[in-house]
């Protein structure tokens, strides 16, 4: 059961770092200006939520990287997925429920040259969103979960193998029947002892 807990945690936190990252790439929301050409735009993820594809990428590390730390980086872990998870939850919802001037934004002034929150709402004739935030909006609810599971579990994950230790070595010394040579010294190096000594 704890052996599955950590599996689960693990893909579901590289699982939703990997949809940020495609999310990113995606129309969330679309624009309508009215500056006589009456043109739509796209907005996609990245320029909806500026930090989307940095923390996505960032949970993409973080999953891999719980793969294999000690009882201590677990729980840090485990408590910087939920703060990610509510930091983006809260970003997320408030793009795909309220659609604010400030996501589209950075996508209108590069069309238009415009600047300024007050002259892109003016400019803004409407604003539509997508599936792509309640997806990704969902995935963060995921994520969450994972996080917490993280937290709950941890102290219990088996370590991810036994470490390296120089005393610990089992093999045999090299034989005496034939000349130490390089290869020897490696394995020297292997069990701990300095050939050089």
């Amino acid at each position: 059961m704890i052996a599955r807990a950590r599996l689960l945690a693990v893909i579901a936190i590289v699982a939703t770092g990997a949809l940020g990252v495609v999310s990113s790439t995606q129309t969330w929301l679309t624009v309508a200006l009215a500056d006589g050409a009456h043109r739509e735009l796209a907005v996609p993820g990245a320029s909806a939520i500026p930090v989307l594809a940095p923390l996505s990428l960032a949970l993409l590390a973080l999953g891999l990287a719980l793969t294999i730390v000690g009882p201590a980086l677990r729980y840090v872990f485990g408590a910087l997925t939920v703060t990610i998870a509510v930091a983006l939850t809260a970003l997320t919802g408030t793009v795909a429920m309220q659609r604010p001037a400030s996501a589209v934004a950075s996508t209108v002034t590069e069309a238009t040259g415009l600047t300024g929150e007050a002259a892109v709402s003016a400019l803004i004739t409407s604003t539509a969103s997508t599936p792509w935030p309640f997806v990704t909006l969902a995935g963060w609810i995921v994520l969450f979960a994972a996080g917490v599971l993280t937290l709950s579990t941890a102290h219990a994950w088996r370590g991810s193998g036994r470490r390296y230790r120089p005393g610990d070595a089992t093999a045999a010394a090299p034989a005496a029947s034939r000349p130490h040579d390089a290869i020897d010294d490696w394995d020297d190096l292997s069990r701990g002892a300095d050939p050089t000594a």
